[in-house]
């Protein structure tokens, strides 16, 4: 499979398809009419956005504030809009890694097919067996990606008032309503 690159995509988001609950994450990058979805998990959504965070908080600390890094989300960089349909899922998403390349001052994002082969790849390095969505974004573009993840994440089931966990429409039976509330 091949290595789909986009340097830099015109948009480049995480999104939701289905009632909370039951909802399917996707990565999606477009430039022009190329539109790429690859499918993961709410967990990986969550933790690429507050690696991402993070990596943009080191460069900036490490560049004395020097580094072309918001410290926000410009707002005209602010994507709230579904995404585009149809949603066609490319592949489900194994591996991720994440990168400042300082040379061109981007952030560098690798999603990797999941699979058999990938427990013998590294990530970055290419093989034929293995599909990767490679996106090169700016810092700008990071944070703004990184703020509508969570935004995403959250819009989900609320959570219970007792014991946090998702609250499901059919009922929840809350671990804390045993009379133990400590």
């Amino acid at each position: 499979m091949p290595v789909i690159s986009y340097d830099p995509p015109e948009r480049f988001v995480a999104g939701a398809v289905g009632r909370p609950g039951d909802r399917a994450f996707y990565l999606q990058a477009r430039s022009g009419r190329r539109v790429t979805s690859v499918g993961l998990e709410k967990f990986q959504v969550t933790l690429l956005a507050e690696r991402l965070e993070e990596l943009l908080d080191e460069v900036l600390r490490r560049s004395g504030g020097e580094a072309p890094v918001p410290a926000v989300t410009p707002s005209e960089l602010e994507d709230d809009g579904p995404l585009d349909q149809p949603v066609e899922e490319e592949f489900k998403v194994g591996t991720m890694a994440l990168a400042w390349d300082p040379d061109d001052e981007q952030v560098v994002i690798e999603a990797q097919e999941a699979g058999e082969a990938e427990e013998d790849a590294e990530v970055g390095e290419e093989d034929p067996k293995i599909a990767v969505l490679r996106v090169r974004i700016s810092a700008a573009q990071a944070r703004a990606f990184a703020e509508r993840a969570l935004k995403v994440v959250a819009a989900g089931r609320p959570p219970c008032p007792l014991c946090g966990l998702p609250l499901d429409t059919e009922g929840h039976v809350c671990p804390r309503q045993n009379g133990y509330l400590g």
